[in-house]
């Protein structure tokens, strides 16, 4: 019985790959029942369970299930000969419940509707839109910068902790939800990732567990990202999937904040995204407009920048690659990067809610 029942969740693999394709063909069926339904009460219950407690179970989750699979394989290598059709059984059966359980409890979140649909805004933008909106975005970005520093050339240095900068994140949402009621967000889960160093040397920032649905942020990136960081995370616990979709939310988020330091991080990552689009677009014009950035504004990027690049390894395109190949294959064709759909969100966002 016990085999014939692992043949039979072994087998369901296949099924539920083929009910995947087919979801993802209805997008509207899985925004309205999945990810304004079930997704809501599933996330919810995750984080009363797990959001109080400080430390990351996710991670320790992962710990405890690397170091068992490890066990396993050293327990069973005589199996893969002796015994291989069950050998083979034990691990498409595995598979197949961690597949399901990655999906029931998150990664349907992939084929919803695309946030330009259901903000119903377009999704193509102009060179001439891209260029006055990032003209409107440096000048708001130097206003701010100029409120929280005298002088143009200094850069911006967060007066919070990173722990205080997680409490603070949600309050954005708070603001964001009164225009978008499915954007509220309670109560929380954010944690800083226990595996913060070996996160970096990968190249990532922060990531969410599916399995918990706490938000992990890199504990060593720089204090001026944690606002955007943090709510970038939290998009993807509202069960919005795409990385893209994300930077925008959170770029929201952190604009609409009553924490002028929130709004910093937002605009100047806002204005980030432009810059790289328009560089790719108009080189020209991005030197034209790269000047009239506050000086300190571009230490700030150099600081992250250089951040990044002291933790550039060998293994991090290995990992970045590897990511993006697994973003395209659960649906999102722009895979980790996609600067231009983050750019058309904001600007016809802000096309009918000046900044």
């Amino acid at each position: 019985m016990r085999k014939h029942t692992k043949l039979i969740i072994a087998l369901s693999l296949i099924l539920q790959i083929l009910l995947i394709k087919v979801l993802a063909n209805f997008p509207e069926f899985v925004e309205k029942y999945y990810s304004n339904g079930i997704y809501q009460w599933i996330s919810k219950l995750m984080h009363f369970v797990f959001g109080w407690i400080p430390f990351s179970v996710g991670d320790i989750l992962y710990t405890v299930a690397v170091l068992y699979v490890i066990r396993w394989f050293f327990k069973n290598r005589k199996r893969v000969r002796q015994d291989t059709k069950n050998y083979f059984l034990d691990i498409l059966s595995a598979v197949s419940v961690g597949y399901f359980a990655f999906h029931i409890l998150w990664a349907f979140n992939y084929y919803r509707l695309p946030l330009h649909k259901s903000l119903n805004i377009k999704n193509e933008y102009s060179t001439e839109q891209l260029v006055k909106f990032t003209e409107e975005l440096i000048l708001k970005t130097n206003v701010i910068h100029g409120i929280i520093e005298e002088q143009d050339t200094s850069m911006v240095i967060m007066p919070y902790t990173k722990r205080e900068l997680i409490a603070l994140a949600p309050k954005g949402y708070d603001r964001l939800a009164k225009e978008y009621p499915n954007l509220a967000y309670w109560p929380s889960s954010l944690k800083r990732s226990i595996y913060s160093l070996p996160l970096t040397y990968m190249g990532f920032s922060g990531y969410l567990n599916p399995f918990t649905n706490e938000a992990q942020i890199d504990g060593l990136i720089p204090t001026y990202k944690y606002p955007t960081t943090t709510s970038h995370e939290i998009a993807h616990q509202l069960g919005f999937a795409a990385e893209n979709e994300a930077n925008f939310i959170g770029a929201m988020a952190a604009m609409k904040h009553d924490n002028i330091y929130f709004n910093y991080s937002g605009y100047s990552f806002a204005l980030q995204h432009c810059l790289n689009d328009l560089y790719v677009r108009d080189p020209a014009k991005y030197e034209e407009l790269l000047i009239t950035i506050h000086i300190g504004v571009l230490k700030n990027y150099e600081e992250a920048r250089l951040f990044w690049q002291s933790y550039e390894n060998i293994s991090e395109p290995f990992f970045k690659n590897t990511y993006s190949g697994f973003l395209m294959a659960n649906n999102q064709r722009g895979g980790i990067e996609s600067y231009s759909y983050v750019v058309a969100l904001l600007v016809n966002y802000f096309d009918t809610h000046p900044l």
